[in-house]
C-alpha cells in the first residue's frame, strides 16, 4: 500500500510541475482578467459539476470572504448552490440548463464567468459560457484531458495537462488558490505585491 501511496504523490508531482512549466502565463492572464473586472465594479460567476462544483464554491467563498488578508468583501456566485434553481430548471428545461438560464438572469456584460470541467466535454457548462460570451461577460475555463470542446469557446482555458480526474481536480484548487492569492493581494495591495 506505501508503494501505491508513493506512486499517487509522484503522479500529483508531475502534474505540479507540468503546471508550472505550461501554465504560469495563463493564470497570469487569469488574475490580471479578474483585477480588470473588479476594477471596474464587476463580479464573477462560476460553476462546475461533481468535484468541479466544490470548487466552484470554495472559489466563491475565498472571494466573498477572504483568502489570505482582511479586506472587504467581494461579489461572487457559485452557480452550484440553490438547489431550488437547479431543480427547476433540470426539471422544466433540461440539465444542460441549469447553469446557462443562471447566467442569462444574473450576469452582466464585464462580469467574470469561470466554467470548471475535468473533461473539458460538460454541456451545461459549455451552454453557460456561450450564453455568457454572448452577453460580453470575460470567460474563463479550468478544463482537464485535451480541453475537449470548452476550451474552444472560452476566452481563456487554462487545462491541465493530465488524464487522471483526481490529480486534474488537484491541479484546478491549485490554479484556484494562487489565483486567489495574486487577485486579493492585486487588487488590495498594488501591482508592485503580486510582482514578488
Amino acid at each position: 500500500m506505501q508503494d501505491e501511496i508513493k506512486a499517487q504523490l509522484r503522479q500529483h508531482v508531475e502534474v505540479m510541475t507540468a503546471i508550472e512549466r505550461d501554465l504560469a502565463q495563463p493564470v497570469q492572464d487569469a488574475v490580471e482578467l479578474l483585477l480588470a473586472a473588479y476594477r471596474s465594479g464587476r463580479k464573477l460567476l462560476v460553476m462546475g459539476n461533481g468535484g468541479s462544483a466544490a470548487d466552484a464554491q470554495h472559489l466563491a467563498a475565498e472571494i466573498v470572504g477572504r483568502f489570505k488578508m482582511e479586506r472587504r468583501a467581494l461579489p461572487a456566485l457559485a452557480l452550484t448552490t440553490d438547489t431550488s434553481i437547479l431543480t427547476a430548471v433540470g426539471n422544466d428545461y433540461g440539465f444542460d440548463a441549469v447553469f446557462s438560464r443562471q447566467v442569462e438572469a444574473l450576469a452582466e456584460t464585464g462580469d467574470v464567468v469561470i466554467g470548471i470541467s475535468t473533461s473539458g466535454n460538460s454541456p451545461n457548462v459549455q451552454k453557460a459560457l456561450e450564453v455568457a460570451n454572448a452577453k460580453g461577460c470575460r470567460t474563463v475555463a479550468l478544463l482537464g484531458k485535451d480541453g475537449g470542446t470548452i476550451k474552444d469557446v472560452a476566452e481563456l482555458s487554462l487545462i491541465v495537462p493530465s488524464n487522471d480526474t483526481p490529480r486534474i481536480q488537484e491541479g484546478h484548487i491549485t490554479i484556484i488558490h494562487i489565483v486567489c492569492d495574486l487577485f486579493e493581494r492585486g487588487l488590495f495591495l498594488g501591482p508592485a505585491m503580486t510582482a514578488r
